[in-house]
């Protein structure tokens, strides 16, 4: 068997049902714990060793990472949605409420994936979801901005970071009329104001 050979051969069953567990058990973990619970735990109940969860995932954020990308579908599915909306302020409006509400999934979300969205790591495979989520929220600013509602200043990064900001807000159990308030503030500051008002 040849090298190329090698590298095209699907995974192991053993190998899959690893991954597959780790996924599992750590998407348990960080919906119970939040982003910081123990890895080795996790490997544990996995029922594999640190070695092995480290060499499926060689960090946290990349664990992370392949959480949140089994977790994608639920926000694939509301964008759908959203794009169906023929107001673009409302889309970039419902579109900030998704991406609010997906990084609110686990406690401590939000910090790792600023942290991605700050330093722009090409090694840190947070770095990737983010850009994804970053270059969408573009698309609908930019939309908006065309309908002339959101002001020329306004990038799709600076709403992506006001997001996770609010995200991570809530998870400090802020009551929603205090979020809802926020929520109002960030939009005042995006949108154009009407010269007619």
């Amino acid at each position: 068997m040849n090298v190329h050979e090698q590298r095209s051969r699907k995974p192991r069953a053993d190998v899959q049902r690893n991954r597959a567990a780790l996924l599992e058990t750590a998407q348990r973990h960080f919906l119970q714990h939040g982003v910081g619970t123990s890895l080795e735990a996790v490997a544990k109940e996995a029922g594999v060793g640190p070695g092995t969860l480290y060499r499926h995932f060689p960090t946290r954020e990349a664990l992370l990472a392949a959480v949140l990308q089994t977790r994608s579908e639920e926000l694939v599915a509301r964008q759908a949605d959203i794009e169906r909306l023929g107001d673009a302020a409302v889309a970039l409006e419902q579109w900030l409420r998704a991406m609010e509400e997906y990084f609110s999934a686990f406690s401590g979300l939000p910090d790792p994936l600023m942290a991605a969205a700050r330093a722009q790591e090409p090694d840190n495979p947070l770095t990737i979801p983010c850009d994804i989520l970053i270059s969408a929220t573009d698309q609908y600013v930019e939309a908006a901005r065309s309908a002339g509602h959101v002001r020329a200043s306004v990038r799709g990064h600076d709403l992506f970071l006001a997001a996770c900001s609010v995200a991570w807000i809530k998870g400090t159990g802020m009551e929603e009329e205090a979020l809802d308030r926020l929520r109002s503030l960030i939009a005042s500051g995006y949108r154009e104001r009407d010269v007619n008002a």
